[in-house]
């Protein structure tokens, strides 16, 4: 089943694929998490240090497949490109209000 996905998660989509890294730190809430395939990165000094040296630093582009609500969680199937990681990948957003509280990267 296809869901349109939460306003807090496209934001954080839409800023990796303008390269924006500031619009997609302010899209975390303060103790925001990034757990890329088991590796977290807390705050946004680590979500900004991850993302430069393997997300937005390397110019990630997110093509959205599909969307699905899994409990609590939006999972987004996406295409990734750039100059980094490329090919197909999961990525699960828990959000809190109108921000992202944790972001999960699988295969």
């Amino acid at each position: 089943m296809t869901e349109q996905l939460d306003r807090a998660a496209q934001r954080l989509i839409d800023a990796a694929n303008d390269g924006d890294v500031d619009a997609f730190l302010a899209g975390f809430t303060e103790d925001g998490v990034v757990d890329d395939w088991g590796r977290e990165f807390r705050g946004a000094d680590e979500i900004r240090a991850w993302s430069d040296a393997e997300f937005i630093g390397k110019r990630v582009t997110l093509t959205v497949e599909r969307v699905e609500r899994r409990g609590a969680e939006s999972v987004v199937a996406a295409q990734v490109g750039g100059e980094g990681f490329t090919g197909p990948s999961h990525f699960a957003f828990r959000t809190d209000g109108d921000r992202v509280s944790r972001m999960t990267i699988r295969g």
